[in-house]
């Protein structure tokens, strides 16, 4: 992969690590209304862990792109 698509491809990572921040964000509001409301929030939780998880994998992916971009 040639430097410039590599680029290319960090600048696609970062916007999914900022797209996932906001999700997360959002998805903590909706726990802590449910949560305030006295609503079962196990669902509320499940998605937040799988919206982490997927922000681990976003992340792990753009600093890989960062270190391969290094050694270009």
């Amino acid at each position: 992969m040639n430097r410039e698509m590599m680029l290319a491809h960090l600048a696609m990572a970062e916007k999914n690590v900022a797209l996932s921040n906001r999700h997360i964000e959002r998805q903590e509001e909706l726990f802590a209304e449910l949560d305030r409301g006295g609503h079962d929030t196990s669902m509320a939780l499940d998605l937040l862990a799988t919206f982490r998880r997927s922000q681990a994998q976003h992340i792990a992916h753009r600093d890989f792109l960062l270190k391969e971009l290094q050694s270009v």
